[in-house]
């Protein structure tokens, strides 16, 4: 296995974003170089966007469009307010970087809002991300790593969900454009020889989440002594997974190319893998928690009594999510593993510090 040496230099695509912030600082702190690219949309409060950017050195004040702003926190970072869809403006980008990886976690989130903006998912995480792997045909990486989800197993029941399963039974637009880039990274590893991994995260939470995700909504409401909506009448399971976990495992995959599954055998495909520079792995906590189990979490740190609106199930929600992570393991020796009680305290603790109450 090809395990690259520190100190590379990666192009992390959502840095205004949940992971692609905490990403960007720990390859920074580990002592590679980083340059950060977002659009900073207004999908959730772009205040809380430019607060991950500025703990990691980067001013507000400072912020153009394509021009790229040192961070005063990181001699090794370097951010540029852009657009996947500006492919010319990626191009330029680069050809002056000469980038060695390419962490793809820019994209339109979010599987309920795909019910009622479609169009944004087809613009950021198809046309976006078709102009990404043409730039690193343009200019060739070692390694392309993506973000892909579990939203992608869809209709499927068996558990846990392995990337070796069939996934082409999506239940949104969101986890339809997921599966899609999984379809082009092979194409591109197929034609083009570049080494892409698809990673399908399982329900990241932690410090600096995203306001639309479940434990920001409950906590919101619950000190405002307002009920909290739980789908399914919360009888949903999910395998949450902090985000430190995620970002060990994005870290571990990158340094680790594929070069192909000589054992591939077109008569029975495997999907996780290939005979071309292919991958696929789930990062996830392999720990179904019931939802009624993470509200507790939450209560315990908070010491308040959530009150609970019932509700059914959501058009285009799973009831369940559980990762199959025995590839990640065999190949990176890691699997994520903090106990969601640990995750949920931690998250309240940011939250209180970063909004003061």
């Amino acid at each position: 296995m090809n395990v690259l040496k520190n100190k590379m230099k990666y192009l992390i695509t959502g840095t205004a974003g949940f992971i692609g912030f905490h990403l960007a600082k720990q390859l920074l702190e580990r002592g590679d170089r980083v340059v950060g690219l977002d659009n900073i949309n207004d999908y959730y409060d772009v205040n809380l966007k430019f607060g991950r950017l500025k703990d990691s050195g980067i001013d507000k004040e400072e912020i153009k469009d394509h021009e790229l702003v040192q961070s005063k926190k990181y001699e090794g970072y370097s951010f540029v307010k852009a657009d996947l869809s500006e492919k010319a403006f990626l191009f330029e980008l680069f050809q002056k970087e000469q980038f060695d990886v390419v962490v793809n976690l820019a994209a339109q989130a979010g599987v309920r809002y795909s019910l009622i903006n479609p169009d944004a998912y087809i613009d950021a995480n198809i046309t976006g991300f078709l102009n990404i792997l043409e730039a690193c045909r343009a200019f060739p990486v070692n390694h392309l790593v993506y973000a892909s989800s579990s939203s992608v197993y869809g209709a499927n029941t068996k558990m846990p969900f392995s990337t070796s399963d069939n996934v082409d039974h999506p239940l949104s637009l969101y986890a339809a454009s997921k599966k899609s880039n999984e379809l082009m990274a092979h194409t591109y590893s197929h034609l083009f020889k570049i080494p892409t991994t698809g990673l399908r995260f399982f329900t990241v939470y932690g410090p600096w989440g995203r306001p639309d995700m479940a434990l920001f909504l409950f906590i919101e409401a619950m000190k405002k002594g307002e009920p909290i909506q739980v789908f399914n009448h919360g009888k949903m399971k999910r395998d949450f997974t902090y985000v430190e976990d995620i970002v060990e495992g994005i870290i571990r995959v990158a340094d680790r190319p594929p070069k192909g599954n000589p054992e591939w055998n077109g008569n029975k495909p495997d999907p996780g893998s290939s005979y071309a520079p292919f991958k696929v792995y789930n990062i996830g906590n392999s720990s179904p928690v019931e939802l009624m189990d993470y509200i507790g979490a939450l209560e315990k740190a908070l010491g308040i009594e959530a009150k609970k609106e019932l509700l059914p199930l959501q058009p285009g929600d799973v009831p369940a999510t559980f990762a199959d992570v025995s590839d990640l393991m065999r190949d990176t020796g890691y699997k994520p593993n903090t106990p969601v009680e640990v995750g949920v305290a931690r998250f309240v603790e940011w939250y209180n510090t970063y909004y003061g109450n």
